[in-house]
């Protein structure tokens, strides 16, 4: 592991051998993030996470940050500890070596530069949509009762239409949505489902798919190279399934039908219509509640306080003023209460500083791509509203799944495959096309 130029070769210029040096260059970096960490250090690190989540779930139960607020202070303190312990350099911010677990590649000055372009965008277009002047949708077609067992025979057609193998896979129910991959050919996936609305299970469901397809058509060598590269790579593909196929005019050409077959005739509904209620935009409390319209300044607020507090910039005990007054000041909500505040998300008490931004670059990464995808594929809305969904997913597995982790980062994946590194624009240009027009504003 020491010297990875002194793998013998009869001819170093090889794919195979270029293989070679990145299995072992991802194998030496997975094994010296693990060797730097002291052995007490990981252990209060485990008994931590063990105590800190339980304290969460009554915290939040209660809705009273203080009874967490200790705890999350010794979260920080310690995911700090690891992260000075790992880096190569004390030049390497610690916020940038923990995105390091889980979006390799990715700097904070880089996620900085992104955010601060979508966030000035997005303010200004939430409250234009939201302004008195839109018109906004019905929600009418979400409403009513839906039978769990329909939904769920419903819902695995369109999984399997756009690609899931159930043949190397399973489809369950869960309290929460999940994929778990056991190897390409074991991936399982679950959606959760409620007779009072339809419309998340679906969500649920093929964002849960877009996960699974990743994971099923990445090579199958059990080498570290045929993984995934990174979180937001991963969010990629479940929002370009659940948001540029699932969510658009399309798709719903192609759904309602299915929609109709399941809920019989009192689903009396246009695609048109179903498509405004599946898309319907207001502002939210919870992060996991909010449409792709106002979810990204979620995880931007998420983002600027776990920034500020590695950066001893904000104080462990004002987390809860910083949060309400980033609620108001991004999305014009009044947050009432801890438990739709700050103590909303399990995150933080498990130590994952620096997850939460892999969200929004995935949702950035997704629509990058399928602006590209529509280029390669110019009938691709058409394919979509015959359920012609394979050549769009033989693209996204030529594009990324096959790569795996064999480039350095997602910015080095986006430059070589589709010529430039990771640009927000297409985010921002995707939303405003699509809201103002829904919302004739």
């Amino acid at each position: 592991l020491k010297d990875l130029d002194g793998l013998s070769s009869d001819d170093t210029s090889s794919s195979s051998y270029e293989e070679e040096r990145k299995v072992l260059a991802l194998s030496k970096k997975a094994f010296m993030k693990n060797e730097k960490i002291p052995t007490e250090l990981a252990a209060r690190k485990a008994k931590l996470g063990s105590e800190s989540y339980g304290t969460w779930t009554k915290a939040r139960a209660a809705s009273d940050y203080t009874m967490f607020q200790p705890y999350l202070k010794d979260c920080f303190d310690v995911a700090m500890e690891v992260a000075s312990a790992q880096r190569d350099s004390d030049d390497v911010p610690l916020y940038t070596q923990m995105l390091d677990e889980f979006e390799t590649g990715m700097s904070a000055q880089r996620i900085d530069e992104v955010f601060a372009t979508i966030q000035e965008a997005l303010v200004p277009l939430i409250s234009k949509v939201l302004g008195s002047s839109a018109t906004p949708p019905s929600t009418e077609p979400l409403k009513g009762k839906f039978s769990v067992d329909k939904q769920q025979e419903m819902n695995e057609k369109i999984v399997r239409a756009i690609g899931f193998d159930k043949k190397f896979g399973r489809i369950d129910v869960s309290v929460h949505p999940f994929t778990t991959s056991f190897s390409p050919r074991d991936v399982r996936i679950t959606s959760r489902f409620s007779e009072d609305e339809w419309y998340q299970g679906l969500a649920g469901s093929v964002h849960e798919a877009g996960h699974a397809m990743y994971e099923q058509n990445l090579g199958n060598s059990g080498l570290a190279t045929d993984s995934a590269l990174s979180m937001g790579v991963h969010e990629s593909q479940s929002l370009f399934w659940e948001r540029h196929v699932g969510l658009s005019k399309p798709f719903w050409t192609f759904a309602t039908p299915l929609l109709k077959d399941a809920f019989g005739e009192d689903f009396n509904y246009s695609p048109e219509e179903v498509y405004g209620a599946a898309n319907a935009v207001s502002k939210s409390f919870i992060r996991v509640e909010a449409d792709e319209l106002t979810y990204p300044l979620h995880v931007i607020l998420r983002y600027t306080i776990e920034n500020e507090v590695i950066e001893g910039k904000l104080d462990v005990a004002d987390v809860p003023s910083r949060w309400n007054s980033l609620m108001k000041e991004l999305l014009d909500v009044d947050v009432k209460d801890d438990a739709k505040g700050c103590l909303q998300d399990v995150h933080w008490s498990m130590l994952a500083f620096g997850y939460f931004p892999t969200y929004l670059l995935g949702a950035a990464c997704a629509a990058q791509l399928a602006h590209y995808c529509h280029i390669d594929i110019p009938d691709m809305d058409e394919k979509i509203t015959k359920g012609e969904f394979s050549e769009i997913k033989d693209w996204l597995t030529k594009k990324v799944h096959k790569h795996g982790s064999r480039y350095d980062s997602l910015d080095e994946l986006l430059e070589d495959q589709v010529g430039e590194a990771l640009n927000p624009e297409y985010f921002i240009q995707y939303l405003t096309d699509k809201y103002t027009d829904l919302y004739m504003c």
